[in-house]
């Protein structure tokens, strides 16, 4: 592997600019890369060479021309295969979309191109972003660079190892329960979940439209907070997104950045972000995080979320209710794959039930079917309607919580990453990995999670942050301490060769 493989994406964008390294050079190692280990982790399952190459050959010589860049223009990044790229394979890795070439691109597709920054191509996901782990996936499950024989999370899994293998510097994910933020724990990366509505949903496969979220897949905080500076930003295609400036979020991290006095912080650390289920390694490392940001000056008080013991079961009906309704139009006539039953009459009907059955896979067709239900006429109040009454509860929790700090901290996951296969056939086991993230997204609040060390086996541990709406300026700071306070360098030191 070439050496500056393991820079971070702003030390390559400077040595870019400073004329030591070329984009051609930089996107060709990476594709070198995967080539050389995607056979075994599985991590990319649309490859775009040809148009990576002859962007950063653009760049090259738009630089050497003296033309005004943006910053991390030649900078390879990958994307999450739920984010429409015109003319390019976009399939959710889902069978139903196989060979779909969107016709036009999503808004950060469309910021990402403009600033130059070679597309390498789309990563491997759960199907329609359904899972924790990326074992639910049409092209199969993708391998954690730390121990193949592992999970790299979900439903990202395939932006985050892309990261933590070093076969890019820069990925997009989507995050709806934590699908950033949980693959980040687990390979250790840095994945943030952005503010709702401060990076643009147009062009990402909706899965729960009140729940997605894009957001930064990266290897160091000053990386993401570059990345969402890049991406976000108002969007009139959005009616979600928020109509208001950018935050200088880079400027805000490298305010952070090795600082040792950190007096005047107040840090809140979740009661129910513990015991029962929680790894004791997981625990310990967490612990003793906190315990050197309060030794740099942080206040650090316990915070009771009495909602939190809620929060999973109102999004696993929140969440299936929103994708029964997003899932309809994936029928075999307006996008995909189209399967006419081999007997009987061929009606609209019976060509979308043969395609749904053909093209879904177990989990998708496991949560249109709670969603459909909880939905019904009999259900909705007793189900759905008690769900979003929970999420009201989740949204005064933190209200109150950010009352009386400026942050809250605790695990991102439970665990480290299980074993493939391990928890497949227990889907109420899969979903309690999703415990600690959930609650985020059912407020829409900024969170991200960072990598503080690693357990007695050699896993990547991650802490988690959470900050107020639009607040994402000091959620990047406060991860900026955490990780300076307990000194970690861990994706520098992935084992993979």
């Amino acid at each position: 592997m070439e050496d500056f493989l393991k820079l971070s994406a702003l030390q390559l964008a400077e040595k870019l600019r400073g004329g030591e390294l070329t984009s051609e050079q930089l996107t060709q190692a990476c594709l070198a890369r995967i080539e050389k280990l995607n056979p075994e982790l599985n991590v990319f399952v649309h490859l775009d060479p040809e148009g990576a190459l002859e962007t950063a050959r653009r760049v090259d010589q738009d630089r050497q021309g003296g033309k005004e860049l943006h910053p991390l223009a030649g900078v390879p990044i990958a994307l999450k295969d739920n984010m429409v790229t015109r003319g390019q394979e976009t399939t959710c890795s889902s069978k139903i979309l196989a060979g779909w070439k969107p016709p036009y691109d999503a808004t950060v597709v469309t910021k990402i191109k403009d600033a130059g920054l070679p597309i390498i191509g789309k990563t491997n996901m759960d199907e329609f972003a359904m899972g924790s782990s990326t074992e639910h996936s049409a092209f199969g499950p993708t391998h954690n660079p730390w121990d193949p024989s592992r999970i790299p999370g979900g439903s990202g899994g395939g932006s985050a190892a892309a990261v933590a293998s070093f076969m890019v510097p820069l990925a997009l994910g989507s995050d709806t329960g934590g699908s950033i933020r949980q693959p980040g724990a687990v390979t250790g990366t840095v994945g943030a979940k952005p503010t709702y509505g401060a990076v643009s949903r147009y062009g990402l496969v909706a899965m729960a439209s009140s729940l997605d979220q894009i957001g930064p897949v990266t290897r160091t905080v000053a990386d993401a907070a570059a990345l969402q500076e890049l991406v976000g930003g108002h969007d009139p295609f959005d009616s979600t997104s928020l109509d208001e400036p950018v935050p200088a979020l880079l400027e805000a991290v490298k305010e952070y950045q090795g600082k040792t006095d950190l007096s005047g912080l107040r840090l809140g650390v979740v009661k129910q972000g513990g015991g029962e289920g929680y790894e004791e390694d997981v625990t310990r490392a967490f612990n003793d995080t906190v315990a050197a940001l309060k030794e740099r000056g942080a206040t650090v008080t316990e915070i009771d979320m009495p909602s939190f013991k809620y929060a999973l079961a109102a999004y696993y009906l929140i969440m299936p209710a929103e994708v029964s309704s997003n899932m309809a139009r994936f029928d075999g006539i307006r996008f995909g794959i189209r399967v006419e039953p081999t007997s009987g009459p061929v009606t609209a009907e019976t060509v979308m039930a043969a395609t749904r059955e053909a093209g879904f896979g177990a989990e998708v067709k496991r949560r249109i079917i709670l969603g459909t239900h909880v939905l019904s006429a009999g259900y909705f109040d007793a189900y759905y309607g008690s769900a979003q009454k929970v999420r009201t509860l989740v949204q005064e929790d933190y209200s109150q919580a950010f009352s009386q700090v400026d942050a809250l901290v605790l695990p991102t996951s439970p665990t480290v990453a299980f074993k493939l296969g391990e928890k497949i056939g227990d889907p109420l086991t899969m979903y309690n990995c999703d415990i600690a993230t959930i609650p985020a997204n059912l407020a829409g609040i900024p969170a991200i999670s960072v990598p503080i060390g690693l357990d007695h086996q050699g896993l990547p541990i991650g802490f988690q942050v959470m900050a107020p709406q639009r607040a994402d300026a000091l959620m990047y700071q406060v991860a900026q301490a955490a990780v300076d306070a307990c000194g970690t360098d861990v994706p520098a030191a992935c084992p993979v060769k």
